[in-house]
C-alpha cells in the first residue's frame, strides 16, 4: 500500500466533521445528556459539535480524527478517510466551531422542607429499606429537591443523591425523578465532578462498585448485615473515574466487586474495568452480578414483584461474526 496523502484543507473537514451526524451514519445510537450527546453503546463517552470525551479514561479527548483513532482504533490515514466518506465522497455535516465552555461552580438544587415524597417512592416503589435510606439521609447523601420548571409554572420532587470530596464538600449530584407514572428524569447535574460520585465510605478493605444509585441501595437493602463496615460506590453511569479516585483517597481499599447492570453494556463495562483496575495493580477484583437485570431488580423479586430479566452475554463467536459482518 502507497502513502496516502491528505492536504491541509482535508485534514480540517475531517477533523471538525460533526461527531452527533458522523456516528448516527455508522448506526450508533446516541442519548442527549444536557448540552452534549452520550453514545448508547458506552456512556462514559459525551460529544458536542467535532469534540469529544471519555469520562471513563481519565482525560482522553479531543476532536474528530483523535475520536475515530481512539474508538474504532484506526490509523491516522484512515480515520481521514472514513470521516470525509471515503472513495465514495460522502460528505458529513461540519459543525460550528465549539467555544471552551468553562465549568461553572457546582451548586446543589434547592431542597424540600421534608422528603416524604423521596422517602415513598424509594420505600414502595423501589422497596429499599428504611433503616439504609435513613442512613444515607442523615448524612445529608440523600435528600428531596424542589425546582420549578423551565417556565415557571410547576414545581418538580427529585431525589438527589450528593457525592462529596474527602473535605466534606458536595462536588456531584445524581438527580432522579420521583414520578411514576411516564418516564422520569434522570441524570448527573451540570457542573458535577465525575471523580466525586455518589458513596459511602466504610473501614474494610472492600468496596462494591455500582452504575446507578439505585442499584447499590437495592443490594446494601438486601445485604444488610453489617453493612456499615464497607465502602460502596456508584459510577452514575459506567465510568471508572470515581472508582479511580476513590481508591487514590483510600488506599487501603484493595478487594474491588463490580455490581454493574447484569445486561450486555453493564458486563462489557465490567470487563474493561476490571483490566483497568488489574493494570494499575488491582488485582483483587471480581464481576459480581445480579440475578435478574440489576440489583433493584433482584431487591424487587424478593418482594414477590415481577423483575425484568437478565440479558445474558452472547458467545465470543457471534460478536466476532457480527463484527465481520459489520466490517
Amino acid at each position: 500500500m502507497g502513502y496516502v496523502y491528505f492536504t491541509e484543507e482535508q485534514k480540517e473537514r475531517a477533523n471538525t466533521v460533526d461527531l452527533k451526524d458522523f456516528l448516527e451514519r455508522q448506526g450508533e445510537r446516541l442519548l442527549r445528556s444536557g448540552p452534549e450527546w452520550r453514545m448508547s453503546s458506552d456512556h462514559s463517552i459525551t460529544i458536542r459539535g467535532n469534540r469529544w470525551y471519555d469520562h471513563g479514561s481519565g482525560g482522553k479527548g479531543g476532536a474528530a480524527i483523535d475520536f475515530v483513532i481512539y474508538y474504532y482504533g484506526k490509523s491516522f490515514p484512515d480515520a481521514v478517510s472514513m470521516l470525509l466518506g471515503g472513495e465514495q465522497g460522502e460528505i458529513y455535516r461540519q459543525s460550528k466551531k465549539q467555544e471552551e465552555i468553562p465549568r461553572g461552580p457546582f451548586t446543589l438544587p434547592a431542597a424540600n422542607e421534608n422528603m416524604i415524597r423521596v422517602f415513598a417512592y424509594l420505600l414502595k416503589s423501589r422497596m429499599l429499606d428504611y433503616g439504609v435510606v435513613c442512613a444515607f439521609a442523615e448524612k445529608k447523601l440523600i435528600y428531596e429537591s424542589l425546582e420549578p420548571s423551565r417556565d415557571g409554572s410547576r414545581q418538580y420532587h427529585n431525589a438527589i443523591f450528593v457525592g462529596y470530596d474527602p473535605e466534606g464538600k458536595a462536588r456531584h449530584a445524581h438527580k432522579k425523578g420521583i414520578y411514576t407514572v411516564g418516564k422520569s428524569y434522570r441524570g448527573n447535574l451540570e457542573s458535577s465532578d465525575p471523580r466525586y460520585s455518589f458513596h459511602w465510605n466504610g473501614k474494610s478493605s472492600e468496596i462494591y462498585v455500582f452504575e446507578a444509585p439505585i442499584d447499590m441501595l437495592s443490594y446494601i437493602s438486601l445485604n444488610k448485615a453489617d453493612w456499615k463496615n464497607h465502602s460502596y460506590i456508584s459510577l452514575c453511569g459506567v465510568g471508572s473515574q470515581a472508582l479511580f479516585q476513590t481508591l487514590k483517597d483510600h488506599p487501603a481499599l484493595t478487594k474491588i466487586y463490580l455490581c454493574l447492570d447484569h445486561d450486555e453494556a453493564g458486563m462489557e463495562a465490567a470487563a474493561r474495568i476490571q483490566e483497568k483496575l488489574t493494570e494499575a495493580g488491582y488485582p483483587d477484583t471480581e464481576l459480581y452480578l445480579s440475578h435478574w437485570k440489576d440489583w433493584n431488580e433482584d431487591l424487587k423479586a424478593a418482594h414477590g414483584m415481577e423483575a425484568v430479566p437478565a440479558e445474558e452475554k452472547p458467545p465470543p463467536e457471534l460478536v466476532e461474526e457480527k463484527m465481520l459482518q459489520m466490517a
